[in-house]
């Protein structure tokens, strides 16, 4: 199994910045890929940035230029720095894991609890 565990989130102005944080703990030689995803009222949910464990990362088009995912492999953590924050990114943003059944390829997804973030106009 695979446990995660979220922080950073909280209410930040338009143009500010917030770090987010997401440490797993369990089975973490299993874990794949690791993302944010987040969720706003009315939508559903969607990706935001992933990373995979040769750090190689990937955006969601509405944030590219703003937001930067990383990891630190030795803590088990991955990060998401949002910066020029805007209204729309209004959100409960969620960490995910994807990670192995033993040696098989089958997998599942572990999700952290989720941490509001609310953008101010």
């Amino acid at each position: 199994q695979v446990q995660l565990v979220e922080s950073g989130g909280g209410l930040v102005q338009a143009g500010g910045s917030v770090r987010l944080s997401c440490a797993a703990s369990g089975s973490i030689s299993s874990i794949d890929a690791m993302g944010w995803y987040r969720q706003a009222p009315g939508k559903q949910r969607e990706l935001v940035a992933v990373i995979t464990s040769d750090h190689s990362t990937n955006y969601a088009d509405s944030v590219k230029g703003r937001f930067t995912i990383s990891r630190d492999n030795a803590k088990n953590t991955v990060y998401l720095q949002m910066n020029s924050l805007k209204p729309e990114d209004t959100a409960v943003y969620y960490c995910n894991a994807k990670y192995y059944i033993g040696r098989s390829s089958i997998y599942m997804n572990a999700w952290g609890q989720g941490t509001q973030v609310t953008v101010s106009s």
